[in-house]
């Protein structure tokens, strides 16, 4: 820690000016008194134990961070890595098989698929490594140097008050807090200077929103659901979401995309919660999620605009993921209307667990369970999204992590 103090405290210049000081200093009291051959050999071990602290010193000072380009990403369920799992009281969960299946060993890892997220395959197409887990006990700073880091929380929102009774989660507001948190360690390790480059240097993924229409606005429950009509409520959610992308701005966010909502009338819960006798997609649902892609398409523009060095994108792959939907053989899926991991006619099933039923071949189905794409739809939407923006690979030095295995047939 007091290596670090001086490394901040001291510019270049004058910690190498007191150092040069220091060592004039030391060798005249030494030539001074050095009149026996003890005195002088012990001065020549004085003199080399000051070059050596020298030495020490400048390094601190000269060495700085080599920093490679990483990724924060806040979100929920659709980015969630792992931190749900730490939660010890959170009912978001997917720490049980058969969560995780066509993912390096097959074990759960907190991923709500059976395979990679959409950040997971755009972030390894850019050559960034992919975020542990905020809630990790493991990390330390130099891992976040060198990973960066995920803060999604399954069941969280862009709103406080969004999948309370999902009892712990975090919302985006308590994932900005802990980035702050973050930070100030980052500032510990490395200094303010170096720290701030590292944080603009870094690329900011934002993905949350269905959950706020899900499990809030459209469950009775919930205040929201009479507080707000659906065109005051998306302007409330377009409000709430400005000022948190303004106060990541103000972290030092500037190269950051906030991921759109997808056709989410047409999960396979709402489908089976629909009203319509044949289980068809919910149209208001889909409707909200249509205007608030539109509003925060608007709300990146609008950022991109007005907050200083800024790059906001807005990744829409809503078409897309409708057109697989409504005509799945075209992109060679076989179901896009029920999950592969279920209990078979017992519906809605509102998790995956070691009794449910998996699918015959996990590649065919664009839904994992009632909530969640799979690991091939995932891909999909990533292609998409790549595809529409262009991204480039960056860290080329750097080896990105081996793809996910291609879903087999259930076991």
């Amino acid at each position: 820690m007091s290596s670090n103090i001086v490394a901040v405290g001291l510019s270049n210049n004058l910690a190498v000016d007191v150092i040069i000081i220091m060592f004039i200093y030391i060798e005249k009291v030494l030539t001074k008194h050095a009149t026996f051959v003890r005195e002088r050999k012990m001065k020549n071990k004085l003199v080399v134990a000051a070059v050596g602290v020298i030495v020490v010193a400048a390094s601190l000072v000269l060495e700085g961070c080599e920093c490679r380009t990483v990724q924060f990403i806040f979100g929920d369920s659709l980015s969630d890595v792992g931190n749900n799992k730490y939660l010890s009281k959170s009912l978001a969960q997917a720490s049980l098989p058969w969560y995780g299946i066509d993912f390096g060993n097959g074990l759960p890892n907190g991923r709500f698929s059976n395979g990679r997220t959409v950040a997971d395959i755009i972030g390894d197409q850019m050559g960034l490594p992919r975020p542990p887990p905020f809630l990790d006990p493991s990390l330390t700073e130099d891992d976040i140097l060198h990973n960066g880091l995920n803060y999604a929380s399954g069941g969280g929102g862009i709103l406080n008050d969004t999948g309370t009774y999902f009892i712990q989660r975090f919302s985006l507001y308590k994932q900005i807090e802990l980035f702050e948190g973050t930070q100030e360690l980052i500032r510990e390790k490395i200094g303010k200077e170096e720290a701030d480059k590292f944080f603009k240097e870094a690329r900011y993924v934002v993905a949350l929103g269905s959950n706020d229409f899900i499990n809030n606005y459209l469950m009775p429950v919930y205040r929201d659901s009479w507080t707000y009509n659906d065109d005051t409520f998306i302007q409330y959610l377009i409000q709430t979401l400005r000022a948190q992308l303004t106060a990541l701005h103000a972290l030092g966010a500037r190269q950051l995309m906030v991921f759109g909502l997808g056709p989410m009338g047409c999960i396979p819960l709402q489908r089976v919660l629909s009203s319509s006798a044949s289980g068809g997609c919910q149209h208001r649902t889909n409707t909200l999620a249509l205007s608030f892609n539109k509003a925060a398409a608007k709300l990146m523009d609008d950022l991109g605009k007005q907050l200083a060095n800024s790059s906001f994108r807005f990744g829409d792959a809503y078409d897309v993921v409708s057109d697989v939907i409504s005509n799945p053989n075209k992109y060679g899926f076989e179901n896009s209307d029920s999950p592969c991991c279920s209990f078979g006619r017992i519906r809605p099933a509102l998790t995956c667990l070691p009794a449910s039923r998996l699918c015959k071949d996990r590649s065919k189905y664009v839904f994992w369970d009632e909530y969640h794409p799979t690991d091939s739809a995932n891909q999909l939407i990533a292609n998409e999204l790549i595809n529409k923006f262009g991204f480039l690979r960056l860290n080329q030095s750097s080896s990105s992590p081996s793809p996910s295995p291609s879903p087999s047939p259930a076991n």
